[in-house]
């Protein structure tokens, strides 16, 4: 979870100093707002906590192997979002988006707090593009999905100026 913790750090201060009005800036038709960015990775959060509350709760235990996980960061390949995964393109301000944000790793966090050491490793469910993942590796995938928005959402920023 450490590394999860540093890039949320990273994230909230790189957000910090933009406008209420530039995260939520189009910059370019296709791309995702810092607003959307930041309300992806809250949905995310919260899809992925449900998931592995839905794991946990499952009899079976069965190892998975591990997969790539940290490639999430390469951006080269794009990777649409699953629908239930889509950010709204109504205005948000950042004290709102950072509050989502606080929902949702407090959620992870209590999520995970109780999880056996054989749970994070034989519990699992799918991933759309990395299959069938622990719930360790999900727990670190939040991370790396987290740094790929961070470098996104560097990229609007940059073109904001």
């Amino acid at each position: 979870m450490e590394h999860n913790v540093q890039v949320r750090e990273n994230l909230l201060n790189s957000v910090e100093a933009v406008t209420d009005t530039q995260l939520n800036e189009i910059v370019a038709e296709g791309v995702w707002t810092i607003a959307q960015n930041l309300e992806h990775l809250y949905l995310m959060e919260i899809i992925i906590s449900k998931g592995i509350k839905q794991a946990q709760s499952q009899e079976q235990y069965s190892a998975v192997k591990e997969k790539p996980i940290h490639l999430t960061v390469d951006r080269s390949t794009k990777v649409p979002a699953p629908a239930d995964l889509e950010p709204t393109t109504e205005f948000q301000t950042l004290s709102e988006l950072k509050n989502k944000l606080a929902q949702s790793r407090e959620l992870l966090l209590q999520t995970t707090a109780a999880l056996t050491e054989q749970e994070l490793n034989e519990k699992s469910f799918k991933h759309p593009v990395f299959g069938t993942l622990s719930i360790q590796q999900w727990i670190l995938f939040v991370g790396y999905h987290e740094e790929r928005h961070l470098l996104q959402i560097e990229e609007v920023k940059q073109q904001l100026n």
